[in-house]
């Protein structure tokens, strides 16, 4: 089996960017659930990037909410 570096990637272009955006973040879970586990070398990456959360290097993007989009509104109503 040949190991993948798409974690890696997804977690140093969020700490080169400064941010966590829902697409890194749907990256990084997709992966993850491709796998079905999570590699040693890569456990040590995410635990970087929650750090560099924690110490506030790393921002949150938020993704669009459910009630944001006008259409999801017409049809939740």
């Amino acid at each position: 089996m040949v190991p993948t570096f798409s974690i890696r990637r997804l977690v140093e272009k969020a700490l080169y960017s400064g941010l966590l955006t829902p697409d890194i973040e749907q990256g990084i879970n997709a992966e993850l659930s491709r796998l079905g586990h999570l590699p040693i070398g890569d456990s040590e990456v995410l635990e970087l990037l929650m750090y560099e959360m924690d110490e506030g290097r790393i921002r949150l993007v938020p993704g669009p909410s459910l009630c944001s989009d006008p259409l999801r509104q017409t049809v939740m109503s």
